[in-house]
């Protein structure tokens, strides 16, 4: 099975197409060999988007993981995150540059500015480093994380760049209808992290246990499969094949309007896993 059913497209600043797997995987506490294992195990069972960030201190693993997969390196996606304490310009490029050292890589397909930290105030400057980094040939693409409407503004404002992608919290408790409408207005790809809400009982709902028994899958794959449906891109994690296998079957799996509707019908108003709103979280 591979990643490749549905693509989500968007265009870069040059108007360069990006096509983006329906599904990706996320590596947030996959370190050392197990972790290299576990996520050449997930590039070989399919996945061919790889997420990573310099906080979670595994770029190495990625890198190992991509070398030792049998999958051709122009067939990966791999993409990291700057953390906000190297926001400052000059910090940022030499950061970009260290994730390429840590990874081994020539190049990384995306870089995201992992949190707009908006007290210190450094985010555009840290935009910009993004940007001269990519025509520089040391990123493909280039993106954002957490950044909410006014932070994105702000960026097209004074650099006159959108990001190609931005990766948020999204899950059934979280739907983020309101950032994918902005997101889709303006040609921003969207990513969800921690998608199946990490253990807050999503997945033992019984709207999702439900539809997960009248459809035969596990109740991940449903969770999964309403995000394809809302048009974002999910970023599980998953230490066993099985999972994989299982999170991986959402590619395959439609959900009609009115299971749609009753997935994010779960939606609270006090929804984030750990109340990290981007207009005052701040994460170095």
């Amino acid at each position: 099975m591979t990643t490749n059913r549905t693509t989500v497209r968007v265009q870069d600043a040059d108007g360069v197409d990006l096509a983006l797997p329906p599904i990706g995987f996320g590596t947030y506490q996959l370190n050392g060999r197990a972790g290299a294992q576990t996520i050449t195990e997930a590039i070989d069972t399919g996945y061919r988007l790889i997420d990573t960030a310099f906080n979670y201190e595994n770029e190495g693993a990625v890198g190992r993981s991509v070398a030792r997969a049998a999958v051709p390196r122009d067939q990966l996606l791999i993409s990291s995150k700057l953390p906000g304490r190297h926001h400052a310009y000059d910090q940022a490029r030499s950061t970009i540059e260290e994730s390429l050292y840590r990874t081994g890589l020539d190049r990384l397909d995306m870089y995201l500015i992992h949190w707009p930290n908006p007290k210190q105030d450094r985010y555009v400057e840290a935009w910009r480093a993004l940007i001269d980094a990519r025509d520089a040939g040391l990123i493909r693409w280039i993106g954002v994380s957490n950044f909410l409407p006014e932070h994105l503004d702000r960026l097209a404002a004074e650099t006159g760049e959108l990001p190609v992608v931005n990766q948020i919290e999204m899950h059934p408790h979280f739907p983020q209808l309101d950032a994918l409408a902005y997101h889709r207005a303006h040609g921003i790809a969207t990513e969800a992290w921690s998608p199946l809400g990490r253990g807050h009982g999503i997945l033992d709902d019984p709207a999702v246990v439900e539809i997960a028994r009248t459809r035969g899958v596990g109740p991940g794959s449903v969770v999964l499969a309403w995000h394809r449906a809302l048009g974002a891109i999910p970023l599980p994690k998953a230490s066993s094949h099985k999972r994989q296998l299982e999170n991986l079957a959402a590619v395959e799996l439609d959900l009609d309007a009115a299971e749609v509707d009753a997935i994010t019908a779960l939606g609270r108003p006090d929804g984030r896993l750990a109340g990290q709103d981007p207009a005052t979280y701040e994460e170095f």
